[in-house]
């Protein structure tokens, strides 16, 4: 693979108000630099692991699976949970296999109130799925309400005991209470901009947490809000940093007040536990006098809404339109023969009805929408259209009067931001008597003449290199292939003498729910990982041979740790 180029990032002095730097007062960088080498083959050779992976989520149970086992035997569940994730996002297969896994963790949850609390396999995995592919979504939410706290701060402390001297508690107390309403306000109103992956993960979370805990008619939306509120929406809020919300840590007093709204936000989001029994259990009085403002039935409602709309598959109503629109559809393409339809667009689709209430008479998926775009008045001689992409015949709408056409255009390209596909050029004018009427090509499926308006950000591309995911997780397993082989023999040993004969610690206290089934797995990991190690070692040799050592082809890194090359150093800059 051709060597990547590091990042360069400029050292400068801090920003630090009419105050004058000492030159010996700028402080000093700790840095840890780590080297890694991966040596990526052909995607060919990955084929026989990257499958055994691939159909994890058909293993029964999911804990004889290869996922499931390689991050058991790591010992930082991080280093496996990342490229795992990437490799499942990448075939499409991520969120059955989080499916599977959430069942197994919802068996050892006993109480609904601490569901999806820990960090199970479950929750790291939907934690790095809404890292990878909520990007944009926390940007387009949370960006400009940040920059408005960080820019132009207000003094939010609340706390008696850290109160500065001046401080009036009471308008600090207004001023938090505008901004927690603000962002709460943003993030009840995005549900129509939540990709539609972490909308199918969501669903099927509530799905079973409902079925564990039938009888608890909560428990469906805190086993979403326990995600998309404290462990997405809160985090960023804490640290928009992290995130790239922000391009530098806030200051103190900035980052006092981002806490005080994210302990706010991750109690809103605790939908029906704004009650008085449940107020007292506040670590501090002072929260719990802030809290009181609250307690209205408007912000469960408004909670209990966000919830349904990124976890139900039932049709929403998008933010800031009517459910349905009286519109006008090209349903041929070359006849004139408009006729009135009723339009309904949710996070999952967008369709049109002859009539109010009645069954679709088709229907787009959302992630099939390639582009949405206006459409040339000169097309049919009429006004306000626009057009719909999605890989079959343009779809052509005529709306009632230019607001509601630019509102219609807004609301599908906001939902389909994320679409993975969507088209860079398109054809402002429809195709007709065999010709586009904007560039005169004759061949109707050709390239668009025009760069789409609303093409899709940079941000939102998600940029995943499989055999590289699955390299990594090859160098993993042959890290740990003691575990994976005291793991076999334990289960062996289960097969033949009906329990265990060794010590837990022998195999990685690893719980084995079927034997036969994991055993299976475990031959066709090793086998599998052997086999690989074959083609690195004949690499290794050819490049041993050929290449001189220390040159960009063989750079002066130790042989024998090549299965897992890291090089670290420390060591101390000092500015003067």
């Amino acid at each position: 693979m051709p060597r990547e180029k590091l990042p360069q990032y400029l050292l400068q002095p801090r920003e630090n108000g009419n105050k004058s730097s000492k030159t010996d007062d700028l402080g000093s960088l700790r840095l840890n630099i780590c080297y890694t080498e991966d040596c990526v083959f052909p995607s060919e050779y990955y084929a026989p692991l990257r499958n055994l992976l691939l159909k994890s989520s058909d293993i029964q149970p999911i804990s004889a699976s290869a996922a499931y086992i390689l991050c058991e035997v790591c010992r930082d569940k991080y280093d496996a949970v990342l490229p795992l994730v990437r490799l499942l996002l990448h075939h499409h297969k991520l969120v059955p296999f989080v499916a599977a896994v959430a069942e197994l963790d919802l068996k050892d949850t006993q109480e609904a109130n601490t569901i999806f609390r820990g960090n199970s396999l479950a929750t790291r995995c939907v934690d790095e799925m809404m890292k990878i592919v909520g990007k944009h979504y926390l940007k387009v939410t949370l960006k400009p309400v940040i920059d408005e706290i960080c820019e132009s701060p207000k003094p939010c402390e609340i706390d008696p005991i850290k109160l500065r001297e001046g401080d009036n508690v009471e308008t600090n107390m207004e001023n938090l209470r505008y901004y927690v309403d603000k962002v709460f306000r943003e993030i009840v109103r995005s549900s129509i901009s939540c990709p539609t992956l972490m909308c199918d993960v969501f669903y099927s979370l509530r799905h079973l947490a409902a079925k564990r805990f039938p009888n608890d008619p909560h428990v469906q939306y805190s086993a979403v809000s326990s995600f998309v509120f404290l462990r997405f929406f809160a985090v960023a809020v804490v640290s928009p940093h992290t995130f790239h919300l922000r391009p530098h840590h806030p200051d103190a007093q900035t980052s006092r007040t981002l806490t005080l709204i994210s302990k706010a936000i991750q109690t809103l989001g605790s939908w029906g536990s704004l009650t008085k029994s449940k107020l007292s259990s506040f670590k501090e009085t002072f929260m719990c006098e802030f809290f009181k403002t609250f307690q209205e039935e408007k912000f469960t409602e408004s909670v209990k809404k966000f919830l349904d709309d990124v976890s139900s598959t039932e049709s929403k109503e998008p933010s800031g339109l009517k459910m349905y629109k009286r519109a006008q559809g090209r349903t041929r393409i070359g006849k004139k023969n408009f006729k009135k339809r009723w339009f309904c667009l949710t996070s999952r689709e967008f369709t049109y009805h002859k009539q109010q209430d009645k069954e679709p008479i088709f229907t787009i998926p959302i992630k099939n929408i390639l582009a949405v775009e206006k459409l040339d008045e000169s097309s049919f001689n009429k006004k306000n259209m626009f057009q719909v992409l999605h890989g079959e015949k343009p779809l052509y709408i005529q709306a009632n009067n230019c607001v509601e056409a630019s509102e219609w255009i807004e609301a599908l390209c906001r939902v389909t931001r994320c679409n993975q596909k969507r088209l860079s050029f398109y054809h402002p004018s429809a195709f007709l008597n065999g010709n586009w009427l904007c560039c005169k090509a004759t061949v109707e499926n050709t390239v668009g003449c025009a760069r789409c308006t609303a093409d899709v950000p940079a941000d939102t591309q998600i940029e995943i290199d499989g055999d590289r995911e699955t390299e990594r997780i090859y160098s993993l397993f042959t890290i740990n292939m003691s575990k994976l082989q005291k793991l076999e023999e334990a289960c062996g040993s289960i097969a033949v003498y009906q329990g265990p004969r060794k010590e837990p610690d022998d195999y990685s206290n690893f719980t084995i729910e079927d034997s036969v089934a994991t055993f299976h797995t475990l031959k066709q990991i090793i086998d599998t990982v052997e086999k690989l190690n074959e083609s690195h070692e004949k690499y290794q040799k050819k490049r041993s041979s050929s290449a001189e050592y220390g040159s960009d082809s063989s750079p002066l890194i130790d042989d024998k740790s090549y299965q897992k090359n890291i090089v670290s150093s420390v060591f101390v800059l000092r500015f003067t």
